[in-house]
């Protein structure tokens, strides 16, 4: 497996290649959103004008299989967002991916990323040289899906606690006072599984990928077959978890 480039601000470390990559996906979510809405047409609307609508519809239906739209409306924004970024996110380790191998110590700003202890590390281990991973799906990041699924369930429970208080706190005791912690590990779990669902996904689909490369010609059919599977599969996680997002709020703010 490849390393990662790790710099430290403040004691605390940083991927630069999951900021990278999700300022790479920001910036094409962007573009993505200019070009489908530069021109807006009734009569003619462009190709990316009709993919745009498409994905609007696709948002508005899906939260309005879990909410009353009234409510619901104010949440197809933060739907879209959701949902473009996870699925571009999940394709951009699919294509390729962008490797760099040091054997001296290298420094990025004035940031130690490769020191002599790493190299002879790597080479303890039968490598030439520590190999750095800087181009990957930006969720195959457990830190970036894991801050994904807070920012999610932090953003339910606030608009429970500010728009349905009485019984949102009443539901942490329901059906009996008994059931408090168990309702308590619940809400814990909807964060790990939010999180670590996209995550183990992603990650696995990229590392069977390098495993099929190791192959060489013997796995270029299996290649093909895997990155067309992946497409689905990045697809389906977007949805998963765009969908369990307005779940969620729909059940800390709905009376019932």
């Amino acid at each position: 497996m490849h390393d990662l480039p790790i710099i430290e601000l403040f004691g605390l470390p940083f991927d630069l290649s999951s900021i990278i990559m999700i300022t790479v996906t920001s910036v094409i979510v962007f573009i993505l959103a200019i070009l489908g809405t530069r021109n807006l047409s009734v009569d003619k609307p462009s190709k990316m004008q009709n993919f745009l609508e498409w994905v609007v519809d696709f948002v508005y239906n899906l939260i309005a299989s879990t909410m009353d739209m009234k409510k619901g409306k104010s949440f197809i924004m933060l739907g879209l967002t959701l949902i473009m970024f996870i699925f571009v996110g999940n394709m951009l380790g699919l294509p390729f991916a962008i490797v760099t191998e040091h054997t001296e110590p290298f420094k990025l700003f004035g940031y130690e990323i490769v020191s002599e202890e790493d190299i002879r590390a790597a080479e303890a281990k039968g490598h030439h040289g520590v190999e750095l991973l800087w181009w990957k799906s930006p969720t195959a990041d457990v830190s970036v899906t894991m801050g994904l699924a807070l920012m999610s369930i932090v953003l339910a429970h606030y608009l429970g606690i500010t728009k349905n208080t009485g019984p949102y706190f009443k539901h942490y005791i329901e059906p009996h006072w008994a059931m408090f912690p168990l309702n308590i590990i619940k809400e814990v779990s909807k964060l790990l599984t939010l999180g670590l669902r996209l995550f183990g996904n992603i990650y696995a689909g990229e590392v069977l990928i390098a495993v099929i490369l190791m192959a060489g010609l013997f796995g270029i059919l299996p290649l093909i077959v895997w990155q067309g599977f992946s497409i689905f599969v990045g697809a389906i996680q977007a949805f998963v978890f765009t969908i369990l997002t307005m779940v969620y709020i729909s059940q800390t703010t709905e009376h019932h």
